[in-house]
């Protein structure tokens, strides 16, 4: 048996049995957790008010070879996120957000990138930046991290620079290419050059510094479009948090049905 003790975020919480609760969390060295708090459901716990989703708190458990659920020990909340979740746009941005690093972060993995990407992006939309922009710079990060949507800057067809103003997402949303090269492969979207320097700005800049100058609602939106084909290629599916806000957002007055291409 092994104890190890780390900074996580806390990304689950589900009961299980009577009393216990099976707790998902992300940390630096280990990347994804899931483990059994015993008695996280009695009234007097010791987990009592700790286990609270997207809160960063210190997590210490015991580990068996072979066993695919660690043993939880003791859970000390540094900070919460109950700010993000006090109204449903909040709740449904942190199910996406959880979303994501269910899908795209291994367990036992290093995930030290991912989780200063999480950890960071929660904080700046509580600090108030702008919950679009929030998104849509944490759903291309991920992509980015996992390796299957790298920036914007040279076409993998040809290999030459690509030019803002002659860029395309090729129909698998596996890759963006030249305009030369989208003519030749057929079937391409054209990305619009605000687009493509959204992709680009966000490299090496702080969400912070991109809520100064803030793109566009359409702009964004077109981010979006982008990062739900390239995910979906990827995933061979959708995240459920995504199809459940679409869903939600077509309810609301006023909204349309969304696009059956979202399914």
């Amino acid at each position: 048996m092994e104890i190890r003790s780390a900074e996580a975020l806390l990304l689950d919480v589900v009961d299980l049995h009577d009393y216990d609760r099976i707790v998902t969390f992300l940390t630096r060295e280990w990347g994804k957790k899931r483990g059994v708090a015993k008695g996280a459901r009695r009234k007097h716990s010791r987990f009592g008010g700790q286990l609270q989703p997207l809160g960063k708190a210190r997590v210490e458990w015991m580990e068996k070879d072979n066993r695919d659920l660690v043993r939880i020990s003791s859970v000390e909340l540094q900070s919460s996120a109950r700010r993000l979740q006090q109204d449903l746009e909040g709740l449904l941005l942190s199910a996406y957000l959880v979303d994501h690093i269910q899908e795209f972060v291994q367990e036992d993995e290093p995930s030290d990138l991912f989780f200063r990407l999480l950890d960071s992006t929660v904080q700046a939309v509580i600090d108030g930046v702008d919950r679009g922009l929030a998104t849509r710079y944490f759903e291309a990060w991920v992509l980015r991290l996992a390796g299957v949507f790298p920036a914007p800057e040279s076409c993998p067809e040809c290999g030459r620079v690509l030019e803002a103003s002659g860029v395309a997402l090729v129909a698998s949303g596996e890759s963006m290419v030249c305009r030369a090269c989208a003519d030749r492969v057929g079937m391409a979207t054209k990305v619009s050059p605000q687009a493509v320097d959204f992709l680009r700005r966000i490299d090496g800049t702080k969400l912070v510094n991109l809520n100064r100058d803030c793109p566009t609602v359409s702009t964004l939106d077109e981010v979006e479009s982008i990062c739900t084909k390239v995910r979906r290629s990827f995933l061979q599916h959708e995240l459920k948090s995504y199809r459940v806000i679409r869903e939600t957002i077509s309810g609301l007055p006023g909204n349309p049905a969304p696009p059956t291409e979202n399914y």
